[in-house]
């Protein structure tokens, strides 16, 4: 019995990274949100600050856990004996320099 991985996974890893910018913005409109129904039931204006960070914050813990997720597929990438002799592209700044200064 081979162990394959599910024919869609492929398709739920994009939506995932697609996702990432949505779940920002949800973070900090719910942060927001929190911030607008503290102010309103404390009556102190600056909880909506409090929820603003909140929210941001949120969305950065979010953008943290999605580098994880892909460092880590990253580095089983690494450790897998088919790119064990793989050799990063070096580019040529220079050469662009180049095509730049040229006049068409």
């Amino acid at each position: 019995m081979k162990d394959e991985n599910p024919r869609f996974k492929p398709i739920v890893q994009g939506a995932e990274s697609l996702s990432l910018g949505i779940s920002m913005v949800v973070a900090v409109l719910i942060g927001v949100g929190m911030g607008l129904g503290l102010r309103a039931l404390f009556d102190i204006s600056w909880l909506l600050w409090v929820g603003v960070f909140i929210g941001i914050a949120a969305a950065f813990l979010n953008v943290y856990k999605a580098y994880s997720r892909q460092y880590k597929e990253f580095e089983k990438l690494a450790k897998d004996p088919r790119y064990k002799d793989h050799k990063p592209l070096k580019f040529d700044d220079d050469e662009d320099d180049d095509i730049a200064s040229k006049h068409y």
